[in-house]
């Protein structure tokens, strides 16, 4: 992974000493709450519901066994001892107490850890693959190129105040992990004529009006990458919409000047401002790669043991995947136990996970934008070893891609933008569908879950997608159905009238009905059917049973 410089740490130590002087001013009066903001939010510290929330990046979701024993350290001396882990590949923690933050961002700083720009009208946390660097049919890492936009964007003095926040994501292979298409720009490599480059698409996002990026760049050379981003940061910069923030977003602009129009002005950009110094030669690429080289794996024919232990078989077959050096896999690692807030991982768990890592996974560890984590190098002979102890710490749920594994926002539990409540709605399905069996009868199958239109539960492309709402003080929750997040991209479908908690749970067990009656075969996953059969099928199953029983 990469280290920081001398120069990052000086960046990192000088900003913790500006927030400590800041964060004084607050607590005296010298700063009223509407002047700190702007500098709290700069540093990845929201207000919520009842208290503070720090938000640590986590950049292209990669930690190392010190950084998390570090993230399970805080979560005890600062927290409540916990961290829940975001859809941005981030850690939040949900209880600071302001005058303890500085102190915080200290200890951070001593793993080489920060909260910059996690929050604010800027470049956010660079996202990524979780799979980055462990797949064959991976045409390059992307995570040193993530580390290039990172190295790039961070304080970068055009992009610090942008008309409204701003999302990067960077894959490396076709099978989209990352939920690329609804980033404000989202870049995967491609190979073409054998030469590697970037595939550029802009201008996708969710929240009050939703949008699937376009592409606007079907090759762009390496050497140009930076300086592309510059043109349609700039772009966006000068035409964005500073007056309405439910119009500021890149994809508003997008869809309002057409793609043609908004790629024209992006290529005039690139044209007129680029900027030699930005240029990426060979000799500073290869010295970001040479960060990202895998651990001394040797190859070998070990394949993954056979047991009579059922609960493991069980995990092995769901959160387990070959490495492409043989004699390896890639173990994945549920945050969604039954009853169990999606992405919340208590100190101890962290802490241990940070020894297993360490025997059994040389140390590294992944977060994925699904609220789970990756351990990427597991030798075959030792995964029954490990799942015995991911098993004590209850982190060996057998459930990744399976109906329990929802993502989940905070909801109205922590946030003051909802307008209901997410974590319940998720537990209460963990506890409808946790037997493995059920689940796996069912089939691949994304739930999320936001507690309000802005959208970070992701429900916009759940296959099934559920949006908390507030009717005269009651919750109430909205289905869509068909979103997905992946190469094949798509905003869900509302479904129709929305239901009230009491009955959320009975409708989705209709909608799930209607699917098996209509598989053609075991095989077809829930969006092969939706897709095939379209939303009136389900939409006449719900609302007929539903008026039957009323």
């Amino acid at each position: 992974m990469y280290k920081y410089s001398n120069i990052d740490k000086k960046i990192i130590a000088d900003r913790t000493k500006q927030f400590q002087n800041q964060v004084e001013r607050r607590l005296n009066g010298k700063l009223t709450e509407e002047e700190f903001k702007p500098l709290r939010l700069m540093n990845g510290l929201y207000l919520q519901l009842h208290a503070y929330m720090l938000r640590v990046a986590i950049p292209y979701g990669e930690l190392s066994s010190t950084q998390l024993r570090k993230l399970a350290f805080i979560a005890d001396k600062f927290d409540r001892g916990y961290g829940h882990f975001t859809t941005r590949q981030n850690i939040q923690f949900n209880w600071p107490k302001l005058p303890e933050v500085p102190e915080i961002l200290d200890q951070l700083s001593e793993v080489e850890m920060h909260a910059i720009q996690t929050s604010g009208n800027c470049i956010r946390n660079i996202s990524s693959d979780h799979l980055a660097g462990l797949t064959a049919e991976e045409v390059e890492d992307p995570r040193p190129w993530c580390e290039i936009i990172r190295k790039w964007s961070t304080f970068h003095p055009e992009f610090s105040f942008l008309p409204r926040k701003f999302k990067i994501a960077v894959t490396g292979c076709l099978e989209d992990r990352t939920a690329l298409l609804v980033h404000d720009i989202g870049l995967r490599l491609i190979k073409k004529n054998n030469v590697i480059g970037f595939e550029v698409f802009v201008g996708g996002g969710q929240g009050r009006t939703p949008h699937i990026a376009k592409m606007i760049r079907s090759f762009l050379s390496k050497k140009d990458l930076l300086n592309y981003l510059e043109a349609i940061l700039t772009t966006y910069n000068q035409l964005g919409r500073r007056d309405n923030i439910y119009k500021a977003r890149i994809k508003i602009l997008v869809n309002e000047l057409g793609v043609q129009k908004f790629k024209s002005l992006v290529e005039k950009n690139f044209v007129k401002f680029s900027n030699e110094k930005l240029k990426l030669d060979k000799n500073t690429i290869n010295d970001i790669f040479n960060f990202f080289k895998l651990p001394k794996l040797k190859y070998s024919s070990n394949k993954l043991p056979i047991s009579k232990n059922k609960k493991f078989n069980e995990w092995k077959q769901q959160n387990t995947l070959p490495h492409k050096i043989s004699g390896y896999s890639i173990v994945l690692i549920s945050l969604k136990p039954p009853g169990k807030p999606p992405g919340d991982a208590d100190s101890r768990q962290m802490q241990e996970l940070a020894n297993i890592s360490d025997d059994f996974s040389f140390g590294e560890i992944r977060v994925t934008h699904e609220q789970n984590l990756v351990l990427p190098h597991v030798n075959n002979t030792q995964i029954y070893q490990l799942w015995q102890q991911l098993d004590i710490l209850k982190l060996a749920t057998p459930n990744i891609g399976l109906i329990s594994d929802t993502i989940c926002c905070p909801g109205m539990d922590y946030c003051a933008l909802a307008t209901a409540r997410s974590i319940p709605i998720s537990q209460k399905i963990g506890n409808n569908f946790k037997k493995y069996f059920d689940q796996k009868s069912i089939g691949d199958i994304k739930i999320k879950i936001s507690g309000c239109i802005n959208a970070c539960g992701h429900h916009h492309v759940g296959n099934i997608g559920i949006l908390g709402l507030d009717r005269n003080g009651e919750e109430f929750y909205q289905i869509t159905l068909g979103g997905s997040a992946k190469e094949d991209a798509a905003i869900g479908q509302i479904i129709g009238p929305s239901f009230s908690e009491k009955k959320l749970i009975s409708a989705i067990r209709r909608i799930i009905k209607t699917y098996r009656k209509n598989k053609k075969n075991a095989s077809e996953d829930f969006l092969s059917v939706f897709r095939r059969i379209g939303i009136e099928a389900f939409k006449k199953d719900l609302y007929d049973n539903t008026r039957k029983k009323n």
